[in-house]
């Protein structure tokens, strides 16, 4: 972008951070939705629960300002704040809910950014940022890197600086960062952190406007639909392959690992339970902000469905109109035969090898008789053969509870599961039918993920020892 005169005025008018900044109320409107969606990394709040907030903030604010401060109720700030000439909120309502949500625009979210930044920090670390630029240097020298002998060569000189530094430990000369350096490093893994977060609801709000796009665009397409297919998919895909699409997909996959999951939890809990870094008491959400990543992204991925969702049912729309289409013309034959029933073609239209009248004479029909009542004799004798009760007591039946009952169990020793590990610590006994109700469980259970980027087999052996498998989507479990 050029930062010209011209093109900040257009910004200035158009661009809802600006617009923010320059508010009368921006200090009301920063502040309370700093505290409702940001601080505690808030992805969507209803309207209730919002306005209820904004009211006690309101409350306070007239008690302390006079009821001419702020004037109106809660539910209209919130409405005013969502108009397209705020842009501060995005109003919409969930699937299946009848009341509104309220979420935050990255636009709004960048503002309120830039107005925390204002406070200073209680000391500027740089050595940790001029380690990590060294660092990225370093990558993309050795990532862009074609010739095999130049890559050995480096790879060498880090296994010697390795070797060297084995070396130095096991004589004894151990350095370890001070509390100066531990400060600046965790300085800048939480602000790396919030950033990332905040880029999930910016890729979110990109595909959003290409799902609005779609939606504007079926609306008054009135071309092939071949044609719209042809944009539509050509758009997905540009997002898809796109640098910002890639970067995403990659860190989805990254994310998606339970071992990388496992690996993030172990590193935060003993980076947390150093002396320097717990005694600036760090908040404790920070101690699941990978989980709040996995969030974000799921919802994320929950936006590019939608698209699929609207082509489908733009695809149904067009298949009920060509089949209205037909009927048309087959309601058009029916009027022209009858048209044509005065004054039928001439010449030889319609020839019948065959003629005659299939007649079915009323006395022909046979009479009525009256129905055979058979005899049955109550009294029954069985002999050794006879079936027994015993059958219906064998039929298969899985214990649901003792299921989520081991599900439990493991959840308490790890806040994450997939279900091929459950099975390795509590193998299928009941084949199919088990595994299914593994899968019930999963599917009542809010918390669970189905990740349909990976697939898992699972292996059990049915009763009479037969080898058998099943190919599903990646099902993790969560405390």
């Amino acid at each position: 972008m050029t930062l010209d005169y011209h093109s900040l005025v257009r910004l200035r008018r158009r661009h809802p951070a600006w617009r923010l900044l320059q508010a009368d109320h921006a200090p009301l409107v920063a502040a309370f939705l700093h505290s409702a969606f940001i601080e505690p990394n808030r992805r969507t709040l209803s309207r209730a629960e919002l306005s209820a907030r904004l009211e006690d903030l309101l409350f306070q604010l007239r008690e302390a300002l006079g009821d001419e401060a702020f004037p109106k109720a809660a539910s209209d700030y919130l409405d005013d704040w969502a108009q397209d000439d705020k842009g501060w909120l995005r109003k919409f309502y969930p699937p299946d809910s009848d009341e509104p949500h309220y979420d935050l625009t990255p636009a709004t979210e960048k503002a309120i950014t830039w107005i925390e930044s204002l406070g200073g920090r209680a000391f500027v670390g740089t050595e940790s940022r001029l380690l990590t630029v060294f660092e990225l240097l370093r990558q993309m020298v050795s990532g862009a890197e074609t010739d095999p002998a130049a890559r050995i060569t480096e790879l060498e000189k880090r296994k010697a600086a390795i070797d060297a530094e084995i070396a130095r430990i096991q004589a004894g000369d151990l350095e370890v960062l001070d509390e100066t350096a531990l400060k600046d490093r965790f300085q800048q893994l939480g602000a790396t952190a919030r950033e990332l977060l905040s880029d999930f609801r910016e890729v979110e709000q990109n595909f959003r406007e290409l799902d609005h796009s779609v939606r504007e665009r079926i609306a008054l397409w009135d071309g092939a639909k071949g044609e719209l297919l042809e944009q539509f998919f050509g758009e997905h895909d540009a997002i898809a392959d796109s640098d910002q699409g890639r970067s995403f997909r990659a860190f989805w996959d990254f994310l998606m690992s339970p071992s990388r999951q496992e690996e993030l939890s172990e590193l935060l809990e003993r980076v947390l339970a150093l002396p320097p870094i717990a005694a600036q008491h760090p908040d404790r959400r920070f101690r699941r902000i990978h989980y709040d990543w996995l969030e974000a992204g799921e919802q994320t991925q929950r936006t590019v469905a939608r698209l699929s969702q609207q082509l489908r049912r733009y695809l149904d729309d067009q298949a009920w109109l060509e089949n209205r289409r037909i009927m048309e013309v087959l309601r058009q034959i029916e009027t022209r035969a009858v048209a044509l029933r005065e004054a039928p073609p001439k010449g030889g239209f319609l020839d019948i090898e065959h003629p005659g009248i299939d007649l079915q004479l009323p006395m022909e029909r046979p009479l009525y008789s009256p129905p055979f009542k058979p005899r049955i004799d109550d009294h029954i004798e069985l002999g050794e053969d006879a079936a027994t009760a015993e059958i219906l007591f064998e039929q298969t039946w899985v214990d649901k509870a003792r299921l989520t009952a081991h599900l439990r169990r493991a959840l308490q020793l790890r806040d994450q599961i997939s279900l091929p590990e459950l099975l390795e610590e509590q193998p299928l006994e009941q084949g199919l039918a088990e595994l299914l109700t593994w899968l019930a469980i999963a599917a009542d259970d809010g918390k669970a993920i189905f990740d349909e980027t990976r697939h898992d087999r699972i292996h059990w052996r049915d009763s009479e020892g037969h080898a058998r498998q099943a190919r599903l989507p990646r099902i993790l479990f969560n405390r």
